[in-house]
């Protein structure tokens, strides 16, 4: 039996852990921290909170993959009514619906295909507008996090964009209780299958015997596999989570088509985030280069003032937070995700994450090359453990 050990316990490392126990092989994962779930974690309750925003899109093999293991069961869709009160801020002020150059461009676009070569900011101003090119950024701002999309491949930028904006019915999902639940039903799934799982566990160098799959940030991965190569491009976003009592003037959902936050009421979709009659939310925006997290966050207070009147007075729980280089990987012009650093790095050693080469967006990354290392890594011949020299 080969003996797999993963390097992680986050989202990939606990995936690449359940599909390498699922092919027959004896795992091993260490985790660094007391507990699991790396960027997947949630709060205590009982307001329960996701370290930075996340969700899953339901149109995806990463999704369908979870859903067969009842990993995210049961689960959450936003509701038609919250999508009824859903608002765009353009030109500070608060709209129903994006402005009409944007939903040309929306329905045009599809007939169109980006290309890798050249910049969102050149192919879409050129193709749809300045109008409809600035309105897109309140919507790829959020799922890249990322303050300057345009600077991106448009390719990349495009593919991001529809997934959002699908026509029909959106195609996010939420497990319910958070991510934290997902991670709790990840590990009773990789347990089950006979993977030993050690936390508090830091492994400062790789074993000899056997695959590794490096399944930790890339700037651990760089250490651990002494390559500083493994580098890509990732986004810098300032967050803040509020608790309060619920108000009826209060926007469950916002896109801000002016600087690029996202205000979402997560205890809307999911009431058992919150105590009954209190709203937990969500927001974020992504900070500029050189901008402070205490600056990023003053602009998004500037946004919750309008979604949220009075929420200063009304607050009773807060968190912020700041991530820095987390993202997940960001594609330059010219550049795909198969650019990016490989997931088999030769000699049994294997990368998972959000930001290797692997397709999809935000955490599909990171299930899919979990994935793919895990299939490369049972079919690895098991190397020998080094002799001991008399």
């Amino acid at each position: 039996m080969t003996t797999i050990t993963i390097i992680g316990g986050g989202l990939a490392g606990l995936t690449a852990a359940i599909a390498s126990a699922e092919r027959g092989a004896a795992v091993v994962l260490h985790e660094a921290h007391s507990h699991l779930g790396g960027r997947a974690r949630s709060t205590d309750g009982p307001y329960i909170a996701n370290d930075g925003a996340h969700a899953f899109y339901a149109d995806g093999a990463p999704w369908r993959w979870l859903k067969e293991r009842g990993l995210v069961q049961p689960f959450h869709a936003l509701k038609p009514s919250t999508l009824a009160r859903m608002r765009f801020r353009h030109e500070d002020r608060l709209r129903r619906l994006p402005p009409m150059p944007f939903n040309r461009m929306v329905t045009l676009g599809r007939r169109h295909r980006a290309p890798v070569e050249v910049s969102y900011r050149d192919w879409a101003t050129g193709r749809f507008g300045p109008a409809a090119y600035r309105a897109s950024l309140g919507f790829l701002r959020p799922v890249t996090f990322f303050h300057d999309p345009g600077s991106l491949s448009a390719a990349f930028c495009q593919e991001r964009l529809h997934r959002v904006v699908a026509m029909g019915y959106p195609a996010t999902r939420y497990p319910r209780g958070g991510w934290g639940a997902m991670i709790a039903n990840m590990r009773r799934r990789a347990v089950g299958l006979g993977v030993r799982i050690e936390t508090g566990s830091r492994v400062t160098a790789l074993p000899e015997d056997g695959p590794v799959i490096v399944a930790t940030s890339l700037e651990a991965a760089r250490d651990l596999l002494g390559d500083p190569s493994l580098r890509w491009e990732s986004g810098r976003v300032a967050c803040r989570d509020l608790a309060l009592p619920s108000g009826r003037d209060d926007t469950p959902l916002l896109f801000d088509l002016d600087e690029g936050a996202l205000l979402e009421r997560f205890s809307e979709t999911d009431p058992s985030l919150a105590p009954s009659g209190r709203s937990l939310v969500q927001g974020y925006m992504p900070a500029r280069p050189d901008e402070s997290k205490a600056d990023a966050l003053r602009r998004l207070d500037r946004v919750y003032d309008q979604a949220l009147p009075g929420w200063r007075t009304r607050l009773v729980w807060s968190r912020d937070q700041l991530a820095h280089h987390r993202t997940g990987a960001l594609d330059l012009p010219g550049r795909t995700w198969r650019d990016r650093p490989a997931i088999d790095q030769g000699d049994g050693r294997y990368l998972a994450g959000d930001m290797v080469a692997a397709p999809g967006i935000l955490a599909e990354v990171s299930i899919t090359s979990a994935l793919k290392a895990a299939t490369q890594a049972t079919h690895h011949p098991r190397r020998p453990s080094p002799q001991l020299q008399p």
